[in-house]
């Protein structure tokens, strides 16, 4: 498996993309093409055309969740693929990807209703694990575990007409598994990371973890539940970390304490076998 970072909050000195904070993966697989998420604007197509892939290539987009940064980017697909005359690829996520969802006054659900998302894709939605290849699994609704994250609700998702607090249901990840244990992508780890490995390991049957990649949302994290990842990261021993997008510079710190933290940005190539 090869993944490209088309967007993500950082670029790196030498590789003249365009950053934004938002997350866009672009994958390869056994000859097939997906894409992580499409960030926040048309940013991930300009990247891409000057790296020389082709989006119109793509079996599926998968959404990590439904937060405009993951999502906004729809609409630049629609409007690209329209233009190429191409039928749209296939989208995947989980069903409350597309609840409206809001923090405050802000607006910070899936730009595109689910009507139309209808209209345009050809739509699958799962809470259960769906395995794309026999090596690639969407996740689904992970299952959470531990008492120190997820604790706290993101602003509010309208359910039945009715506003309520969101934690995210709808968070989710994608997991390759090869020759050296698993590897993790993740958009922002609203389920919480040390949660999203623990389910990958138990979806997987696979203990081994080869690389974390992805935002980890620890951002301003209190110091129990930075700790206590620690002490996770510290035992899972992955052979690397990419701490990327919502990831902090303090969290990043103390994660490099403990984890084989690694810098990620636009323009790298991540490959594995």
């Amino acid at each position: 498996m090869n993944l490209t970072i088309l967007v993500d909050n950082n670029t790196l000195i030498d590789s003249y993309y365009l950053g934004e904070p938002a997350v866009s993966y672009w994958i390869e697989l056994d000859g097939t093409t997906y894409l992580f998420d499409s960030g926040y604007s048309d940013v991930f197509i300009k990247n891409a055309e000057k790296m020389g892939l082709d989006l119109t290539s793509l079996k599926a987009v998968i959404l990590s969740h439904g937060h405009d940064d993951h999502t906004r980017g729809l609409v630049h697909i629609v409007s690209y693929y329209e233009h190429k005359k191409k039928q749209l690829p296939t989208l995947i996520a989980h069903p409350d990807a597309f609840l409206p969802k809001r923090e405050g006054k802000l607006d910070i659900g899936c730009p595109i209703s689910l009507s139309l998302i209808k209209q345009k894709f050809i739509l699958k939605t799962t809470r259960e694990p769906l395995w794309l290849t026999k090596n690639l699994v969407f996740l689904g609704e992970v299952e959470r575990g531990n008492d120190y994250e997820s604790q706290k609700a993101i602003g509010e998702a309208e359910l039945g007409g009715k506003w309520k607090p969101d934690y995210v249901y709808d968070d989710s990840a994608l997991v390759y598994c090869g020759e050296k244990g698993l590897v993790i992508i993740t958009g922002c780890s609203h389920a919480g990371i040390c949660n999203i490995i623990s389910y990958a390991q138990k979806v997987c049957k696979e203990n081994r973890i080869n690389s974390v990649i992805g935002g980890f949302h620890l951002l301003h994290t209190e110091k129990r539940q930075m700790e206590k990842t620690k002490g996770y990261f510290e035992r899972i021993k992955a052979e690397s970390v990419y701490a990327a997008h919502c990831t902090d510079l303090a969290a990043k710190i103390e994660l490099s304490k403990v984890a084989n933290l690694k810098e990620l940005g636009v323009g790298m190539r991540l490959c594995y076998k």
